[in-house]
């Protein structure tokens, strides 16, 4: 079981308080994650990534083990430490402003 993290407004359109567990075979990357979430929570789909590209929404950041993800290839595979479900994937909001 792996835990994710999302945004506060994503948890209230998913209708999840905290992180969302999930069950994923095979070896864990940030795609199977992507796509069991927009599969577990349909609510979700283009929100996270664009609908039909399913690149990364801008202002959205993907985060495990204190790194940031974003900009790496989503079927590389993650650290153990969010493979054993000692530490989560984190899906954040990123803050912009001038």
């Amino acid at each position: 079981m792996i835990r994710v993290t999302i945004p506060a407004h994503l948890r209230t359109l998913a209708q999840v308080s905290g992180e969302i567990e999930l069950q994923i075979e095979g070896a864990l990357t940030q795609r199977l994650i992507l796509d069991k979430i927009e599969s577990v929570y349909p609510m979700l789909r283009g929100t996270i990534r664009d609908f039909n590209t399913k690149e990364r929404r801008p202002f959205i950041r993907y985060f495990a083990c204190g790194q940031d993800l974003s900009d790496e290839p989503l079927d590389a595979p993650l650290p153990d430490d969010v493979v054993t479900g000692t530490k989560p994937f984190r899906i954040v909001g990123a803050m912009a402003g001038g």
